[in-house]
């Protein structure tokens, strides 16, 4: 059966803000909350998942840490990325852990796919990757059945950042973008179809809601 899931397109925003308040929304919602998407560009911040060891922090420099409740390691986040954050009620959805990852990554692998870039997930290290180099990350936090944090897609940004760090606890791991395969990207196209893409395998419906009011959400 197909499930409403709203969606919420916040722009450009700080990642301490939407984090706190992608907790506070979990907390706070029970069985008979609708389901939501949040896309959002931060600004340039560094995220060490639960996993993280502080030896894959190699040089922050100016770019601030935050220390976050998702699973996984290290990564980087800054303008010129799609960040996805999918709050959902995997029991409601019959789901689980393993099936929302599938999901998350062959969706960009699929939107990839239309932009001619032959991408693929990768049994050892969650995430979807172009050959070796890593083109989007995921991370994810699974509290009283609800989902929150999501994924991470470069689309035409500054990579050098990544090299600060050991990107999801990967020396040497070597990172990429959509705009570096000679594609024009255009990201409310991206993220749009992303979005139809993802909500497909889940038997999502979406609703799209309002820019001014998901800003007020997120701050």
């Amino acid at each position: 059966m197909t499930a409403d899931v709203l969606i919420r397109d916040l722009g450009r925003a700080d990642y301490e803000p939407c984090w706190h308040a992608m907790q506070s929304f979990t907390e706070q919602r029970d069985q008979g909350s609708q389901d939501e998407i949040w896309l959002v560009e931060h600004d340039r911040v560094f995220t060490q998942g639960q996993a993280g060891k502080a030896e894959h922090l190699l040089m922050p420099g100016d770019i601030p840490v935050v220390q976050v409740d998702r699973g996984g390691q290290v990564t980087y986040h800054g303008p010129g990325q799609l960040v996805a954050y999918v709050m959902l009620d995997l029991k409601r959805l019959g789901s689980d852990v393993r099936r929302l990852v599938s999901a998350l990554e062959d969706s960009v692998v699929e939107v990839l796919a239309e932009y001619g870039i032959t991408a693929a997930a990768r049994p050892d290290a969650p995430g979807v990757y172009v050959g070796e180099r890593k083109i989007c990350s995921l991370g994810l936090r699974i509290k009283r059945g609800f989902s929150y944090h999501g994924l991470a897609l470069n689309l035409d940004m500054d990579l050098e950042p990544f090299g600060r760090i050991n990107p999801c606890g990967y020396q040497g791991m070597q990172m990429t973008q959509m705009a570096d395969f000679n594609v024009s990207v255009d990201r409310a196209s991206v993220q749009r179809r992303w979005v139809e893409l993802f909500c497909q395998r889940l038997d999502l419906l979406p609703h799209w809601h309002s820019a001014e009011r998901s800003q007020r959400q997120a701050g």
